[in-house]
Protein backbone atom coordinates (compact mmCIF):
# COMPACT_ATOMS: atom_id res chain seq x y z
CA UNK A 1 0.00 0.00 0.00
CA UNK A 2 1.44 3.37 -1.07
CA UNK A 3 1.26 6.12 1.45
CA UNK A 4 0.22 9.59 0.19
CA UNK A 5 0.61 12.95 1.85
CA UNK A 6 -2.29 14.33 3.81
CA UNK A 7 -4.59 16.90 2.19
CA UNK A 8 -3.67 20.50 2.64
CA UNK A 9 -6.56 21.15 4.99
CA UNK A 10 -5.89 18.03 7.08
CA UNK A 11 -4.06 18.14 10.36
CA UNK A 12 -0.34 17.82 9.84
CA UNK A 13 2.37 16.36 12.09
CA UNK A 14 1.69 17.19 15.70
CA UNK A 15 -1.97 17.80 14.96
CA UNK A 16 -3.17 15.49 17.70
CA UNK A 17 -1.24 17.47 20.31
CA UNK A 18 -2.75 20.65 18.91
CA UNK A 19 -6.25 19.22 19.23
CA UNK A 20 -5.61 18.18 22.83
CA UNK A 21 -4.25 21.62 23.65
CA UNK A 22 -7.31 23.29 22.11
CA UNK A 23 -9.63 21.01 24.10
CA UNK A 24 -7.80 21.85 27.33
CA UNK A 25 -7.81 25.61 26.70
CA UNK A 26 -11.36 25.67 25.33
CA UNK A 27 -12.62 26.68 21.86
CA UNK A 28 -13.56 30.11 23.14
CA UNK A 29 -9.84 30.82 23.59
CA UNK A 30 -8.31 28.87 20.72
CA UNK A 31 -9.49 28.12 17.16
CA UNK A 32 -9.46 24.39 16.29
CA UNK A 33 -6.37 23.66 14.16
CA UNK A 34 -8.25 21.36 11.72
CA UNK A 35 -11.86 21.01 10.59
CA UNK A 36 -13.96 18.29 9.02
CA UNK A 37 -15.16 18.49 5.40
CA UNK A 38 -17.99 20.91 4.95
CA UNK A 39 -16.81 23.25 7.66
CA UNK A 40 -14.87 26.28 6.58
CA UNK A 41 -11.25 26.35 7.73
CA UNK A 42 -10.39 28.77 10.47
CA UNK A 43 -13.79 28.72 12.16
CA UNK A 44 -13.97 31.60 14.50
CA UNK A 45 -14.70 30.95 18.14
CA UNK A 46 -18.42 30.56 18.53
CA UNK A 47 -21.23 28.03 18.52
CA UNK A 48 -19.73 25.96 15.67
CA UNK A 49 -16.23 25.70 17.15
CA UNK A 50 -16.84 22.74 19.54
CA UNK A 51 -18.42 20.68 16.75
CA UNK A 52 -15.52 21.55 14.47
CA UNK A 53 -13.07 20.41 17.15
CA UNK A 54 -14.83 17.07 17.58
CA UNK A 55 -15.00 16.55 13.80
CA UNK A 56 -11.29 17.29 13.48
CA UNK A 57 -10.49 14.89 16.33
CA UNK A 58 -12.55 12.14 14.72
CA UNK A 59 -10.82 12.58 11.37
CA UNK A 60 -7.39 12.62 13.00
CA UNK A 61 -8.24 9.44 14.91
CA UNK A 62 -9.14 7.64 11.68
CA UNK A 63 -6.01 8.95 9.98
CA UNK A 64 -3.79 7.80 12.84
CA UNK A 65 -5.30 4.32 12.88
CA UNK A 66 -5.13 3.97 9.09
CA UNK A 67 -1.49 4.96 9.14
CA UNK A 68 -0.42 1.91 11.16
CA UNK A 69 1.66 -0.54 9.14
CA UNK A 70 0.76 -4.19 9.86
CA UNK A 71 3.61 -6.08 11.53
CA UNK A 72 4.50 -9.73 11.47
CA UNK A 73 2.87 -11.68 14.27
CA UNK A 74 5.20 -12.57 17.12
CA UNK A 75 5.92 -16.24 17.76
CA UNK A 76 3.73 -17.85 20.36
CA UNK A 77 5.37 -18.26 23.76
CA UNK A 78 6.28 -21.73 24.91
CA UNK A 79 3.53 -23.37 26.97
CA UNK A 80 3.58 -22.77 30.70
CA UNK A 81 5.38 -25.51 32.66
CA UNK A 82 3.39 -28.16 34.44
CA UNK A 83 2.95 -27.92 38.20
CA UNK A 84 2.76 -31.44 39.66
CA UNK A 85 1.38 -30.35 43.03
CA UNK A 86 -2.22 -31.27 43.90
CA UNK A 87 -4.99 -28.76 43.22
CA UNK A 88 -6.72 -26.82 45.95
CA UNK A 89 -9.97 -28.20 47.30
CA UNK A 90 -12.90 -26.26 45.85
CA UNK A 91 -13.85 -24.50 49.14
CA UNK A 92 -10.25 -23.37 49.62
CA UNK A 93 -10.10 -22.07 46.05
CA UNK A 94 -13.23 -20.00 46.64
CA UNK A 95 -11.74 -18.69 49.88
CA UNK A 96 -8.54 -17.66 48.10
CA UNK A 97 -10.55 -15.69 45.54
CA UNK A 98 -12.29 -13.84 48.38
CA UNK A 99 -9.01 -13.04 50.11
CA UNK A 100 -7.42 -11.74 46.91
CA UNK A 101 -10.47 -9.63 46.05
CA UNK A 102 -10.58 -7.91 49.46
CA UNK A 103 -9.09 -4.45 49.78
CA UNK A 104 -8.10 -2.69 53.01
CA UNK A 105 -10.58 -0.04 54.06
CA UNK A 106 -10.96 2.13 57.12
CA UNK A 107 -14.27 3.49 58.31
CA UNK A 108 -14.57 7.22 58.55
CA UNK A 109 -14.84 7.03 62.33
CA UNK A 110 -11.58 5.09 62.55
CA UNK A 111 -13.37 2.08 64.10
CA UNK A 112 -12.93 -1.23 62.33
CA UNK A 113 -16.26 -2.75 63.29
CA UNK A 114 -16.72 -6.48 63.77
CA UNK A 115 -15.79 -7.76 60.28
CA UNK A 116 -12.49 -9.69 59.99
CA UNK A 117 -9.65 -8.05 58.08
CA UNK A 118 -9.26 -10.47 55.18
CA UNK A 119 -6.14 -8.73 53.86
CA UNK A 120 -4.27 -9.61 57.04
CA UNK A 121 -5.36 -13.25 56.83
CA UNK A 122 -3.86 -13.85 53.39
CA UNK A 123 -0.26 -14.44 54.65
CA UNK A 124 -1.47 -17.13 57.07
CA UNK A 125 -3.64 -18.75 54.41
CA UNK A 126 -0.65 -18.89 52.03
CA UNK A 127 1.60 -20.37 54.72
CA UNK A 128 -0.93 -23.14 55.40
CA UNK A 129 -1.49 -23.85 51.71
CA UNK A 130 2.27 -24.10 51.14
CA UNK A 131 2.66 -26.40 54.13
CA UNK A 132 -0.04 -28.66 52.66
CA UNK A 133 1.72 -28.69 49.27
CA UNK A 134 -1.11 -27.31 47.13
CA UNK A 135 -0.73 -25.44 43.85
CA UNK A 136 -2.51 -22.23 42.94
CA UNK A 137 -5.49 -22.34 40.55
CA UNK A 138 -4.27 -20.89 37.22
CA UNK A 139 -7.02 -18.25 37.15
CA UNK A 140 -5.75 -16.77 40.46
CA UNK A 141 -2.16 -16.27 39.32
CA UNK A 142 -2.60 -12.67 38.05
CA UNK A 143 -4.25 -11.60 41.31
CA UNK A 144 -1.55 -13.40 43.33
CA UNK A 145 1.19 -11.61 41.41
CA UNK A 146 -0.57 -8.26 41.83
CA UNK A 147 -0.88 -8.88 45.58
CA UNK A 148 2.80 -9.83 45.85
CA UNK A 149 3.81 -6.77 43.84
CA UNK A 150 2.02 -4.49 46.32
CA UNK A 151 3.24 -6.25 49.48
CA UNK A 152 6.85 -7.35 49.74
CA UNK A 153 6.07 -9.35 52.89
CA UNK A 154 3.83 -11.60 50.78
CA UNK A 155 6.33 -12.30 48.04
CA UNK A 156 8.13 -15.41 49.35
CA UNK A 157 4.96 -17.30 50.28
CA UNK A 158 2.91 -16.02 47.31
CA UNK A 159 5.58 -16.97 44.77
CA UNK A 160 6.12 -20.35 46.39
CA UNK A 161 2.40 -21.04 46.17
CA UNK A 162 2.07 -19.68 42.62
CA UNK A 163 4.90 -21.94 41.44
CA UNK A 164 6.62 -22.08 38.03
CA UNK A 165 3.58 -20.84 36.12
CA UNK A 166 3.84 -17.47 37.87
CA UNK A 167 7.40 -17.10 36.61
CA UNK A 168 6.21 -17.95 33.12
CA UNK A 169 3.64 -15.15 33.38
CA UNK A 170 6.19 -12.75 34.87
CA UNK A 171 8.32 -13.03 31.74
CA UNK A 172 5.35 -11.78 29.69
CA UNK A 173 4.35 -8.79 31.83
CA UNK A 174 6.90 -6.12 32.86
CA UNK A 175 4.82 -5.26 35.95
CA UNK A 176 5.50 -8.75 37.34
CA UNK A 177 9.24 -8.85 36.68
CA UNK A 178 9.84 -8.53 40.41
CA UNK A 179 8.96 -12.23 40.63
CA UNK A 180 11.99 -13.10 38.53
CA UNK A 181 14.26 -10.97 40.71
CA UNK A 182 12.80 -12.47 43.90
CA UNK A 183 13.34 -16.05 42.73
CA UNK A 184 16.82 -17.59 43.00
CA UNK A 185 18.31 -17.74 39.55
CA UNK A 186 15.43 -15.75 38.11
CA UNK A 187 13.43 -18.94 37.88
CA UNK A 188 15.98 -20.60 35.63
CA UNK A 189 16.48 -24.33 36.02
CA UNK A 190 19.84 -25.39 37.44
CA UNK A 191 21.91 -28.27 36.05
CA UNK A 192 22.15 -31.48 38.02
CA UNK A 193 24.82 -30.92 40.64
CA UNK A 194 26.62 -34.13 39.62
CA UNK A 195 27.12 -32.77 36.11
CA UNK A 196 30.41 -31.01 36.86
CA UNK A 197 30.89 -29.74 33.31
CA UNK A 198 27.53 -27.95 33.15
CA UNK A 199 27.93 -26.70 36.71
CA UNK A 200 31.30 -25.17 35.87
CA UNK A 201 29.94 -23.71 32.62
CA UNK A 202 27.03 -22.02 34.42
CA UNK A 203 29.32 -20.76 37.17
CA UNK A 204 31.68 -19.15 34.67
CA UNK A 205 29.16 -17.88 32.10
CA UNK A 206 25.79 -17.63 33.84
CA UNK A 207 23.95 -14.53 34.96
CA UNK A 208 24.65 -13.33 38.48
CA UNK A 209 21.28 -14.51 39.84
CA UNK A 210 21.86 -17.95 38.31
CA UNK A 211 25.31 -18.15 39.87
CA UNK A 212 23.98 -17.17 43.31
CA UNK A 213 21.28 -19.84 43.05
CA UNK A 214 23.84 -22.42 41.90
CA UNK A 215 26.21 -21.63 44.75
CA UNK A 216 23.39 -21.83 47.31
CA UNK A 217 22.23 -25.18 45.92
CA UNK A 218 25.73 -26.66 46.06
CA UNK A 219 26.32 -25.20 49.52
CA UNK A 220 23.20 -26.90 50.85
CA UNK A 221 24.36 -30.26 49.47
CA UNK A 222 28.16 -30.07 49.74
CA UNK A 223 29.59 -27.06 51.65
CA UNK A 224 33.18 -27.85 50.74
CA UNK A 225 32.44 -28.12 47.01
CA UNK A 226 30.66 -24.76 47.06
CA UNK A 227 33.59 -23.08 48.75
CA UNK A 228 36.05 -24.62 46.29
CA UNK A 229 33.93 -23.51 43.34
CA UNK A 230 33.82 -19.97 44.71
CA UNK A 231 37.58 -19.94 45.13
CA UNK A 232 38.13 -20.65 41.40
CA UNK A 233 36.84 -17.19 40.38
CA UNK A 234 37.13 -15.22 43.64
CA UNK A 235 40.02 -12.99 42.51
CA UNK A 236 38.17 -11.79 39.40
CA UNK A 237 34.73 -11.17 40.92
CA UNK A 238 33.35 -7.67 41.47
CA UNK A 239 33.29 -6.42 45.07
CA UNK A 240 29.50 -6.43 45.32
CA UNK A 241 29.39 -9.95 43.90
CA UNK A 242 32.06 -11.17 46.31
CA UNK A 243 29.95 -9.83 49.17
CA UNK A 244 26.86 -11.74 48.04
CA UNK A 245 28.81 -14.93 47.42
CA UNK A 246 30.51 -14.71 50.80
CA UNK A 247 27.17 -14.25 52.51
CA UNK A 248 26.02 -17.57 51.05
CA UNK A 249 28.58 -19.34 53.26
CA UNK A 250 26.41 -18.69 56.33
CA UNK A 251 24.50 -21.86 55.57
CA UNK A 252 26.58 -24.79 56.72
CA UNK A 253 29.30 -22.55 58.18
CA UNK A 254 32.00 -24.66 59.81
CA UNK A 255 35.63 -24.78 60.84
CA UNK A 256 36.65 -25.88 57.33
CA UNK A 257 35.63 -22.44 56.05
CA UNK A 258 38.11 -20.62 58.31
CA UNK A 259 41.13 -20.53 55.92
CA UNK A 260 39.05 -19.04 53.11
CA UNK A 261 37.43 -16.49 55.45
CA UNK A 262 40.79 -15.62 57.01
CA UNK A 263 42.14 -14.80 53.55
CA UNK A 264 39.07 -12.64 52.91
CA UNK A 265 40.07 -10.41 55.85
CA UNK A 266 42.64 -8.91 53.47
CA UNK A 267 40.06 -8.22 50.76
CA UNK A 268 40.17 -4.82 49.12
CA UNK A 269 36.46 -4.25 49.92
CA UNK A 270 35.63 -3.05 53.43
CA UNK A 271 32.20 -4.71 53.32
CA UNK A 272 33.71 -8.04 52.33
CA UNK A 273 36.23 -7.78 55.18
CA UNK A 274 33.46 -6.97 57.68
CA UNK A 275 31.33 -9.92 56.54
CA UNK A 276 34.30 -12.30 56.71
CA UNK A 277 35.07 -11.09 60.24
CA UNK A 278 31.45 -11.56 61.30
CA UNK A 279 31.40 -15.12 59.99
CA UNK A 280 34.70 -15.94 61.67
CA UNK A 281 33.50 -14.58 64.99
CA UNK A 282 30.63 -17.09 64.77
CA UNK A 283 33.22 -19.89 64.87
CA UNK A 284 34.32 -20.06 68.53
CA UNK A 285 37.48 -21.97 67.65
CA UNK A 286 38.70 -19.59 64.94
CA UNK A 287 41.92 -17.63 65.19
CA UNK A 288 39.95 -14.39 64.84
CA UNK A 289 37.75 -15.33 67.78
CA UNK A 290 40.87 -15.93 69.86
CA UNK A 291 42.33 -12.58 68.86
CA UNK A 292 39.09 -10.80 69.73
CA UNK A 293 38.91 -12.61 73.07
CA UNK A 294 42.43 -11.51 73.94
CA UNK A 295 41.59 -7.89 73.14
CA UNK A 296 38.30 -7.98 75.06
CA UNK A 297 39.92 -9.67 78.06
CA UNK A 298 42.37 -6.77 78.24
CA UNK A 299 39.37 -4.44 78.63
CA UNK A 300 37.26 -6.32 81.21
CA UNK A 301 38.20 -7.57 84.67
CA UNK A 302 36.70 -8.17 88.13
CA UNK A 303 37.78 -5.82 90.91
CA UNK A 304 37.85 -7.83 94.15
CA UNK A 305 39.08 -4.92 96.27
CA UNK A 306 35.58 -3.46 96.62
CA UNK A 307 33.01 -4.64 99.13
CA UNK A 308 31.14 -6.31 96.26
CA UNK A 309 33.07 -7.80 93.33
CA UNK A 310 32.58 -5.39 90.45
CA UNK A 311 33.33 -5.60 86.75
CA UNK A 312 35.66 -2.83 85.61
CA UNK A 313 36.00 -1.71 82.01
CA UNK A 314 38.95 -0.03 80.33
CA UNK A 315 37.93 0.56 76.72
CA UNK A 316 40.54 0.60 73.92
CA UNK A 317 42.36 3.89 73.41
CA UNK A 318 42.95 3.28 69.69
CA UNK A 319 41.79 1.14 66.81
CA UNK A 320 45.01 -0.25 65.34
CA UNK A 321 45.51 -1.86 61.94
CA UNK A 322 45.09 -5.35 63.35
CA UNK A 323 41.69 -4.49 64.80
CA UNK A 324 40.55 -2.98 61.52
CA UNK A 325 41.73 -6.07 59.62
CA UNK A 326 39.65 -8.20 61.97
CA UNK A 327 36.51 -6.26 61.16
CA UNK A 328 36.43 -3.48 63.76
CA UNK A 329 34.97 -0.34 62.17
CA UNK A 330 37.17 2.56 63.22
CA UNK A 331 34.71 5.40 62.66
CA UNK A 332 31.74 5.43 65.05
CA UNK A 333 28.24 6.52 64.00
CA UNK A 334 27.05 9.98 64.93
CA UNK A 335 26.54 10.39 68.65
CA UNK A 336 28.78 7.48 69.69
CA UNK A 337 32.15 7.85 71.35
CA UNK A 338 35.08 6.12 69.70
CA UNK A 339 36.20 4.07 72.70
CA UNK A 340 32.75 2.72 73.55
CA UNK A 341 32.20 1.95 69.85
CA UNK A 342 35.40 -0.08 69.60
CA UNK A 343 34.76 -1.78 72.93
CA UNK A 344 31.25 -2.91 71.96
CA UNK A 345 32.50 -4.46 68.72
CA UNK A 346 35.26 -6.36 70.53
CA UNK A 347 32.88 -7.85 73.09
CA UNK A 348 30.31 -8.73 70.44
CA UNK A 349 32.90 -10.70 68.45
CA UNK A 350 34.29 -12.55 71.49
CA UNK A 351 33.06 -16.13 72.03
CA UNK A 352 30.75 -16.07 75.04
CA UNK A 353 32.19 -19.34 76.27
CA UNK A 354 35.48 -17.61 77.13
CA UNK A 355 34.02 -15.19 79.71
CA UNK A 356 33.52 -17.56 82.68
CA UNK A 357 37.26 -18.35 82.83
CA UNK A 358 38.10 -14.65 82.65
CA UNK A 359 35.56 -13.58 85.28
CA UNK A 360 36.17 -15.94 88.17
CA UNK A 361 34.62 -19.13 86.75
CA UNK A 362 31.16 -17.73 87.30
CA UNK A 363 28.09 -18.90 85.40
CA UNK A 364 26.54 -16.56 82.82
CA UNK A 365 23.82 -15.71 85.38
CA UNK A 366 26.48 -14.89 87.93
CA UNK A 367 28.41 -12.74 85.48
CA UNK A 368 25.35 -10.77 84.38
CA UNK A 369 24.42 -10.19 88.05
CA UNK A 370 27.75 -8.50 88.82
CA UNK A 371 27.65 -4.71 89.09
CA UNK A 372 29.62 -2.83 86.43
CA UNK A 373 31.58 0.27 87.36
CA UNK A 374 31.68 3.71 85.77
CA UNK A 375 28.35 3.43 83.91
CA UNK A 376 29.64 0.75 81.52
CA UNK A 377 26.85 -1.74 82.31
CA UNK A 378 24.58 -0.72 79.45
CA UNK A 379 27.36 -0.91 76.85
CA UNK A 380 28.71 -4.22 78.16
CA UNK A 381 25.33 -5.95 78.46
CA UNK A 382 24.20 -4.68 75.04
CA UNK A 383 27.36 -6.15 73.48
CA UNK A 384 26.76 -9.46 75.23
CA UNK A 385 23.19 -9.41 73.87
CA UNK A 386 24.44 -8.97 70.31
CA UNK A 387 26.97 -11.76 70.86
CA UNK A 388 24.28 -14.11 72.19
CA UNK A 389 22.10 -13.45 69.15
CA UNK A 390 24.99 -13.80 66.69
CA UNK A 391 26.25 -16.99 68.32
CA UNK A 392 22.73 -18.36 68.98
CA UNK A 393 23.71 -18.98 72.61
CA UNK A 394 20.53 -19.82 74.55
CA UNK A 395 22.35 -20.09 77.91
CA UNK A 396 23.58 -16.51 77.75
CA UNK A 397 20.23 -15.35 76.34
CA UNK A 398 18.46 -16.72 79.42
CA UNK A 399 20.96 -15.01 81.71
CA UNK A 400 20.57 -11.65 79.96
CA UNK A 401 16.77 -11.92 79.80
CA UNK A 402 16.45 -12.68 83.50
CA UNK A 403 13.13 -13.55 85.07
CA UNK A 404 10.10 -12.09 83.26
CA UNK A 405 8.60 -11.13 86.61
CA UNK A 406 11.62 -9.06 87.66
CA UNK A 407 10.81 -5.36 88.14
CA UNK A 408 13.53 -4.26 85.71
CA UNK A 409 12.07 -6.46 82.93
CA UNK A 410 9.29 -3.94 82.37
CA UNK A 411 11.54 -0.88 82.26
CA UNK A 412 14.46 0.24 80.12
CA UNK A 413 17.16 -1.40 82.31
CA UNK A 414 20.48 -2.57 80.90
CA UNK A 415 18.72 -4.70 78.30
CA UNK A 416 16.06 -2.94 76.24
CA UNK A 417 12.83 -4.53 75.03
CA UNK A 418 14.21 -4.60 71.49
CA UNK A 419 17.25 -6.51 72.72
CA UNK A 420 15.02 -8.85 74.73
CA UNK A 421 13.02 -9.62 71.61
CA UNK A 422 16.21 -10.62 69.78
CA UNK A 423 17.37 -12.73 72.72
CA UNK A 424 14.03 -14.52 72.80
CA UNK A 425 14.53 -15.54 69.17
CA UNK A 426 17.42 -17.79 70.26
CA UNK A 427 15.17 -19.86 72.56
CA UNK A 428 12.88 -22.73 71.66
CA UNK A 429 9.31 -21.73 70.81
CA UNK A 430 7.72 -23.10 74.00
CA UNK A 431 10.26 -21.41 76.27
CA UNK A 432 9.87 -18.17 74.35
CA UNK A 433 6.09 -18.22 74.77
CA UNK A 434 6.37 -19.05 78.47
CA UNK A 435 8.72 -16.11 79.11
CA UNK A 436 6.49 -13.62 77.27
CA UNK A 437 3.41 -14.96 79.09
CA UNK A 438 5.15 -14.34 82.40
CA UNK A 439 6.15 -10.86 81.28
CA UNK A 440 2.56 -9.98 80.34
CA UNK A 441 1.18 -11.39 83.59
CA UNK A 442 3.51 -9.10 85.56
CA UNK A 443 3.85 -5.99 83.41
CA UNK A 444 0.75 -6.01 81.21
CA UNK A 445 0.48 -5.47 77.47
CA UNK A 446 1.71 -1.91 77.08
CA UNK A 447 5.34 -2.98 76.54
CA UNK A 448 4.75 -6.46 75.14
CA UNK A 449 4.09 -5.73 71.46
CA UNK A 450 7.71 -6.26 70.34
CA UNK A 451 7.99 -9.44 72.39
CA UNK A 452 4.80 -10.92 70.96
CA UNK A 453 6.15 -10.40 67.45
CA UNK A 454 8.88 -13.04 67.91
CA UNK A 455 6.56 -15.74 69.27
CA UNK A 456 5.56 -18.71 67.17
CA UNK A 457 2.11 -18.65 65.56
CA UNK A 458 -0.35 -19.84 66.69
CA UNK A 459 0.53 -18.74 70.19
CA UNK A 460 0.95 -21.50 72.75
CA UNK A 461 -2.05 -21.79 75.11
CA UNK A 462 -0.32 -20.14 78.14
CA UNK A 463 0.69 -17.14 76.04
CA UNK A 464 -2.70 -16.82 74.36
CA UNK A 465 -4.44 -16.99 77.72
CA UNK A 466 -2.10 -14.35 79.17
CA UNK A 467 -2.94 -11.98 76.30
CA UNK A 468 -6.70 -12.53 76.65
CA UNK A 469 -6.54 -12.08 80.43
CA UNK A 470 -4.61 -8.83 80.06
CA UNK A 471 -7.09 -7.51 77.48
CA UNK A 472 -9.97 -8.46 79.76
CA UNK A 473 -8.35 -6.67 82.70
CA UNK A 474 -7.84 -3.56 80.56
CA UNK A 475 -11.49 -3.68 79.48
CA UNK A 476 -12.80 -4.05 83.03
CA UNK A 477 -10.60 -1.18 84.18
CA UNK A 478 -12.11 1.12 81.55
CA UNK A 479 -8.72 1.68 79.95
CA UNK A 480 -8.45 3.76 76.81
CA UNK A 481 -9.33 1.03 74.28
CA UNK A 482 -7.58 2.27 71.15
CA UNK A 483 -4.16 1.92 72.78
CA UNK A 484 -4.62 -1.87 72.61
CA UNK A 485 -5.64 -2.02 68.95
CA UNK A 486 -2.19 -3.25 67.87
CA UNK A 487 -2.21 -6.14 70.33
CA UNK A 488 -5.82 -6.96 69.41
CA UNK A 489 -4.81 -7.12 65.74
CA UNK A 490 -1.96 -9.48 66.63
CA UNK A 491 -4.35 -11.63 68.64
CA UNK A 492 -6.67 -11.95 65.63
CA UNK A 493 -3.82 -13.39 63.56
CA UNK A 494 -1.86 -15.27 66.23
CA UNK A 495 -4.27 -16.74 68.81
CA UNK A 496 -5.02 -20.40 68.35
CA UNK A 497 -8.48 -20.63 66.72
CA UNK A 498 -9.55 -23.15 69.36
CA UNK A 499 -9.66 -20.23 71.80
CA UNK A 500 -12.76 -18.77 70.11
CA UNK A 501 -15.44 -20.52 72.18
CA UNK A 502 -14.06 -19.50 75.59
CA UNK A 503 -14.19 -15.87 74.43
CA UNK A 504 -17.96 -15.81 73.98
CA UNK A 505 -18.37 -14.43 77.48
CA UNK A 506 -16.51 -11.25 76.50
CA UNK A 507 -18.84 -10.21 73.67
CA UNK A 508 -21.37 -8.27 75.76
CA UNK A 509 -20.95 -4.53 76.27
CA UNK A 510 -19.49 -4.16 79.77
CA UNK A 511 -20.60 -1.63 82.32
CA UNK A 512 -18.29 1.33 82.09
CA UNK A 513 -16.56 2.56 85.26
CA UNK A 514 -17.12 6.18 86.13
CA UNK A 515 -13.65 7.22 84.96
CA UNK A 516 -13.68 5.08 81.78
CA UNK A 517 -13.08 6.53 78.34
CA UNK A 518 -16.41 7.53 76.70
CA UNK A 519 -17.69 4.71 74.51
CA UNK A 520 -14.94 2.33 75.65
CA UNK A 521 -17.37 -0.47 76.46
CA UNK A 522 -18.85 -0.50 72.96
CA UNK A 523 -15.40 -0.50 71.41
CA UNK A 524 -14.27 -3.44 73.53
CA UNK A 525 -17.42 -5.40 72.62
CA UNK A 526 -16.76 -4.73 68.91
CA UNK A 527 -13.10 -5.70 69.25
CA UNK A 528 -13.84 -8.99 70.99
CA UNK A 529 -16.62 -9.76 68.49
CA UNK A 530 -14.16 -9.19 65.64
CA UNK A 531 -11.59 -11.35 67.43
CA UNK A 532 -14.00 -14.25 67.85
CA UNK A 533 -15.28 -13.94 64.26
CA UNK A 534 -11.73 -13.88 62.91
CA UNK A 535 -10.68 -16.92 64.94
CA UNK A 536 -13.64 -18.90 63.67
CA UNK A 537 -12.91 -17.80 60.12
CA UNK A 538 -9.30 -18.94 60.51
CA UNK A 539 -10.53 -22.29 61.80
CA UNK A 540 -12.80 -22.63 58.74
CA UNK A 541 -9.92 -21.68 56.43
CA UNK A 542 -7.67 -24.33 57.97
CA UNK A 543 -10.41 -26.94 57.69
CA UNK A 544 -10.92 -26.08 54.00
CA UNK A 545 -7.22 -26.73 53.47
CA UNK A 546 -7.44 -30.11 55.16
CA UNK A 547 -6.00 -29.19 58.56
CA UNK A 548 -7.66 -31.17 61.31
CA UNK A 549 -9.15 -29.05 64.06
CA UNK A 550 -8.33 -29.76 67.68
CA UNK A 551 -10.85 -29.79 70.46
CA UNK A 552 -11.52 -26.45 72.11
CA UNK A 553 -10.03 -25.98 75.57
CA UNK A 554 -12.35 -25.51 78.53
CA UNK A 555 -13.59 -21.99 79.19
CA UNK A 556 -11.38 -19.85 81.40
CA UNK A 557 -13.00 -17.96 84.24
Amino acid sequence: MNRTSAPADSPTSGAWEELVTTALLGTDRRTPPGVAPGVAPGVAPGRDAPAALLDAAAMETVRRRAGLIPARSAPRPDPAPEDPRPSLPAPAARRLAMLLADRPATAGSGRRGTAPDLVELLPQWLATANARGFTAPPETLPALLDAARGRTDLRPSALAFAGPRALWLARLNPEWRFALRATPGGGASLPHLDDTEKVRELWQEGLFAERVALLAAIRADAPRAARELLATTWATERAEDRLMFLDSLRDGLGDEDEPFLEQSLADRSRNVRATAAELLSSLPGSALASRMAARAWACVAVDHTRDTPTITVEAPHECDAGMERDGIAAKPPAGRGERSWWFGQLVEATPLGTWPARLGNRTPEGIVALPVGDDWQGELHAAWCRAAVRQRNAVWSRALLGAPSAPEAGGPGAVSLAERAKLLSTLEADERAEWVAGFIATHGLSEAFQLLGVCQVPWAPPLGQAVVDALNIARDAGSYPWSFSGVMGLAERCLDPVAANPLDGLLAVPEEPQDASPGAGGYWAEAFQRLVTTLRLRAAMAQELGVEREESPPAHD
